[in-house]
């Protein structure tokens, strides 16, 4: 990547600020890096809070959009979910109303400051809105590391049926004693990791402690498409099922998950039918007021590979303030050396 230089990456680097629909990880609006390559767009955007060399995963995926392009796609139409923030139930609906056709929901539990009784009137509320529309519920919950083993088991028995509880203790070890303590309970949920796979030094440490059934991977912080392709053709190798989602991206980093499912190869059953992967979470456009891009149009569930370049118009109409574009230019440069 040092090969390319840093000053033509910021000739090409537009910094956007974009309102969020609803509150989401705490924030009302989102930030983020675009950046103009030869090879098409890339997004910088790792979140506030992470430092240099972390966020430089999220550089080095950016770059690698802008600079190289995707891998050539097996596929055209990505299956993706709902996300339901953890909003209180009433407004579960109008939420679920952003995602005509999707069949599988995820929904964030474990917010600070709500108890596991508001975490229930959300997936009731999600549970009962697909039901009452004919439709069978696939539902996973995203704790993003909040429970203690105890209180993850003490949820799968309240929750249940569930297609699979996403990261619902803070480390690896947690895991797999949640998942054995699941069977034992003759709990049948899986386990799925996400940030103890995309914040370790290790992403395969999970697979090595036979701690979770699903591994949910993330192009930008895991260094990008490629990367992303050769961690989940490991852990497939060890029998974990794979998820690809988004880290609260624009648009266009939207457009690298949906490369990164296209590409990924195709899994032929018993009968040599290609099964498609899992509804991927990259439906999260809807979590925004305005994106640098027309919206993609979910049908039946279903979003196209197809990428989208940015909206001049929308550029400049979204632009951030000077002091936050010399902001995220600084951050730039900051994690350069960690690439």
């Amino acid at each position: 990547m040092k090969a390319m230089h840093i000053d033509d990456v910021l000739s090409r680097a537009h910094v956007v600020s974009l309102p969020l629909a609803v509150k989401f990880r705490g924030i009302t609006t989102r930030e983020a890096l675009l950046i103009e390559g030869p090879a098409g767009w890339g997004e910088f955007s790792p979140f506030l809070e992470y430092g240099p060399a972390e966020s430089a995963h999220w550089l080095a995926a950016g770059l690698e959009a802008a600079y190289e392009g995707f891998p050539e796609p097996v596929r055209d139409l990505i299956e993706v979910n709902g996300t339901i923030p953890a909003v209180p139930a009433s407004e579960v609906p109008a939420v679920m109303e952003c995602y005509p056709g999707c069949r599988t929901f995820k929904i964030k539990v474990a917010e600070k400051g709500q108890t596991l009784a508001d975490d229930i009137a959300r997936v009731t509320a999600v549970r009962n809105y697909i039901t009452e529309r004919g439709r069978v519920p696939v539902l996973r919950v995203d704790a993003n590391g909040g429970w203690s083993v105890e209180q993850a088991v003490e949820a799968a028995k309240a929750l249940m049926p569930l297609d699979y509880m996403e990261q619902p203790c803070a480390s690896a070890e947690e895991l797999a004693e949640v998942r054995r303590q699941l069977m034992r309970n003759g709990l049948f949920v899986r386990v799925a990791a996400d940030e103890s796979i995309r914040k370790v030094e290790d992403p395969y440490r999970v697979a090595d402690l036979q701690a979770a059934d699903v591994a949910v991977v993330k192009p930008a912080p895991l260094g990008g498409v490629r990367r992303v392709l050769d961690v989940a053709k490991h852990l497939r190798s060890r029998h974990m099922d794979i998820t690809v989602a988004s880290a609260l991206d624009t648009s266009v980093g939207i457009g690298m998950g949906l490369a990164t499912v296209a590409a990924l190869p195709k899994i032929l059953d018993d009968e040599d039918v290609d099964v498609t992967p899992a509804a991927a979470g990259l439906a999260t456009g809807s979590l925004f007021l305005e994106d640098v891009t027309e919206p993609r149009q979910l049908i039946d569930g279903h979003l196209a590979a197809t990428p989208l370049p940015p909206d001049p118009a929308r550029l400049s109409g979204l632009a951030a303030a000077p002091e936050r574009r010399d902001w995220w230019f600084a951050r730039v440069r900051e994690c350069w050396q960690f690439l």
